[in-house]
């Protein structure tokens, strides 16, 4: 199993935007958390201009679909995002492990 990272580039005032929209957000979230693909999620702090989500699976096309479902993209309070793989070699969940 791999890992993905969706970053999520913001409006500069998402905090107070995504009030409206956080409960469909956060449900979102948990039914991706609880099929398997959202391992870890999160918006950066101080400042709050960004978010992170950590999936897990073969393919990034889970967290694709996320941002293409999630309301935070689909009402224009996400400027950008992105998918990348990215390669864990440190931690119990890691992909790659390192002598």
């Amino acid at each position: 199993m791999k890992h993905f990272v969706l970053i999520y580039d913001v409006v500069k005032d998402y905090a107070e935007r995504r009030t409206a929209f956080r409960a469909e957000h956060l449900a979102l979230a948990q039914a991706a958390k609880a099929n398997g693909d959202l391992f870890l999620a999160g918006a950066f702090a101080n400042p709050v201009d960004g978010a992170l989500l950590v999936f897990q699976g073969e393919t990034g096309a889970a967290a694709e679909a996320f941002a293409q479902a999630d309301p935070y993209v689909k009402n224009g309070l996400v400027k950008a995002w992105r998918v990348r793989e990215w390669t864990t070699v440190v931690g119990d969940a890691a992909t790659v492990i390192m002598p």
